[in-house]
């Protein structure tokens, strides 16, 4: 885990001078999204990490307010992680780590979880596994538990880029956007849970879906001042339908 205090960019700095104050600044969507995630759990929690990975988060330059927010593991019962790569088995965050081929069952019994947590793994769901993966979802889910994902909007800016560029071509493209993006960190997209009536249709009643856009700053465009400002201008001119990123918090019914 990085021992270096956290230091926003200069451009984060230049753009958002609150960044200054705390390592965030007031469109963080970590921030946003974590705040809400653990206004769920209790110290009794357990939750399932869908697509955990290789805990990015621990390693990559975080404040120490957002590493806080995400290490929730220390304050709950027990966290578990499931993900198709085998990195997840180096998953210093997780209790227990498994590897599952795509469109596999959950490997949990029925009513297992308080919380599923799926931060930007949504869009790389085929047509073909969602409807599965929203039912091993609210299998897995205890009856009142939440589904908390983050992911991006179909038809937000990042969403259209991101479809506008071949799988074949997107590690390339990151490349250029994020030069320090590594190749085991990108995967291919779908987009078939990343609006909200698929959302809707995925998760039909008694569930009860909580769905809000969000724009946070552009780090998705790397550090260039010019490529943010230009984000920020178009982000300010967007419908909240249109929003880049999607925040989705799905209940199961409690009565299940």
């Amino acid at each position: 885990m990085p021992t270096d205090p956290f230091r926003p960019s200069e451009t984060l700095r230049d753009l958002y001078p609150e960044s200054t104050v705390g390592g965030f600044t007031r469109y963080d969507g970590f921030v946003e999204f974590y705040t809400r995630v653990n206004a769920l759990l209790d110290p009794s929690s357990t939750v399932l990490d869908f697509g955990a990975g290789r805990g990015l988060w621990m390693t990559e330059p975080l404040a120490e307010y957002s590493r806080n927010l995400r290490a929730f593991h220390e304050r709950v019962a027990r966290v578990v992680g499931i993900d198709v790569d085998d990195a997840v088995l180096k998953n210093a965050a997780l209790a227990e780590a498994k590897v599952v081929a795509p469109g596999d069952p959950i490997p949990y019994p029925d009513a297992s979880f308080d919380l599923v947590l799926a931060d930007y793994v949504l869009e790389h769901v085929s047509a073909a596994d969602a409807p599965g993966v929203a039912a091993e979802i609210l299998r897995v889910l205890k009856p009142g538990g939440w589904l908390a994902a983050r992911t991006p909007n179909k038809w937000g800016m990042i969403g259209l880029g991101a479809r506008a560029v071949p799988n074949k071509l997107h590690t390339r493209f990151l490349h250029r956007l994020q030069p320090g993006r590594k190749d085991e960190d990108v995967f291919p997209v779908e987009y078939h849970m990343n609006t909200r009536r698929q959302l809707r249709r995925l998760f039909p009643a008694p569930s009860k879906v909580v769905v809000y856009g969000h724009t946070s700053e552009p780090t998705y465009f790397g550090q260039s001042k010019v490529a943010w400002r230009a984000a920020a201008f178009l982000g300010r001119l967007t419908p909240p339908a249109l929003e880049p990123t999607l925040m989705i918090f799905v209940q199961k019914d409690p009565g299940a």
